[in-house]
C-alpha cells in the first residue's frame, strides 16, 4: 500500500525567495486578529477530488496551495480565490458518505459577474440563475459545482457592509 503523499505547487525558489517566505511564514503565525475569532476556511466533501479540481482551479480560477494523494490520486487539496485571501479546501468523502450540504451555499464575489457567468456559459457549463438584482441591492447569480454544493456568484459592491441594505430589501419585500 503506499503512504499518502504531499505536494506543494511552488517551483524552485532563489535564496532571496527563500528568506522572504521564512520571513512571511514567522509573522503568519503572530495574529492577525488580537485575539478574536476570523474565518480560515471552508471544507467541501466531494466525491472525486480531481473533479472538484476542475470545477474549482480551472473554471473558477482557484490557485492551488496543495495537494495530499493517496496511490497517486487527490484525496485532499487546498485552494486560494483568485482575488483574495480566502481558502477552500476539497476533501474526498468516504466510500458511500453523503455529500449533501443542504442549507450551506458558498459565496464568492466578483465585479464583472456578468462576463465571469458568460465566459462559464462559453465553457459549457450551467448557471441555475442568471445574474440579478436582490432586493437587498446584491446582484447574484447561481450555480452548483460537479457534487451539487451550491454557489452564489455575486457583486455587493459599496453595499457589502452597509446595514441599510436589509431594511431596503424589507421594504421591497412588503411592496
Amino acid at each position: 500500500m503506499n503512504k499518502p503523499t504531499r505536494r506543494k505547487t511552488s517551483g524552485k525558489r532563489t535564496a532571496h525567495a527563500k528568506r522572504a517566505k521564512r520571513q512571511l511564514h514567522k509573522a503568519d503565525i503572530r495574529p492577525h486578529n488580537e485575539g478574536k475569532l476570523s474565518f480560515n476556511h471552508a471544507m467541501v466533501y466531494v466525491k472525486d477530488v480531481e473533479r472538484g479540481l476542475s470545477f474549482y482551479r480551472d473554471l473558477l480560477g482557484f490557485k492551488l496551495i496543495e495537494d495530499f494523494r493517496y496511490e497517486k490520486k487527490p484525496v485532499y487539496a487546498r485552494l486560494r480565490a483568485p482575488g483574495g485571501e480566502g481558502t477552500i479546501a476539497l476533501h474526498q468523502a468516504g466510500p458511500g458518505a453523503s455529500v449533501s450540504s443542504d442549507g450551506v451555499r458558498l459565496y464568492l464575489e466578483v465585479r464583472e459577474l456578468d462576463d465571469f457567468c458568460r465566459n462559464l456559459q462559453q465553457k459549457g457549463f450551467y448557471i441555475t440563475q442568471l445574474p440579478r438584482m436582490m432586493p437587498w441591492g446584491w446582484r447574484h447569480a447561481y450555480l452548483n459545482d460537479p457534487d451539487g454544493h451550491e454557489i452564489s456568484l455575486y457583486w455587493a459592491g459599496e453595499n457589502r457592509m452597509k446595514r441599510t441594505v436589509m431594511k431596503a430589501a424589507r421594504k421591497a419585500a412588503r411592496a
